[in-house]
């Protein structure tokens, strides 16, 4: 049995509520096997320089 620690427990409930309500022009997933290893992405704002952009970004969680 895998035991999840508080900081597992805590990714897994940011994550649920990142699907139910995303944030505009981000993107933030955990790797399937890993929770404490998370891709994300924000998309450049329209009208900026940053327009068209995507900025992506890994995560490792160490808690």
């Amino acid at each position: 049995m895998r035991m999840f620690t508080p900081a597992r427990k805590r990714l897994m409930r940011d994550f649920k509520r990142l699907q139910q309500d995303p944030p505009v022009g981000i993107s933030g997933a955990p790797q399937d096997n890993n929770i404490m290893l998370w891709n994300a992405a924000i998309f450049g704002p329209d009208d900026t320089p940053w327009d068209g952009g995507i900025f992506k970004f890994w995560f490792l969680m160490t808690c």
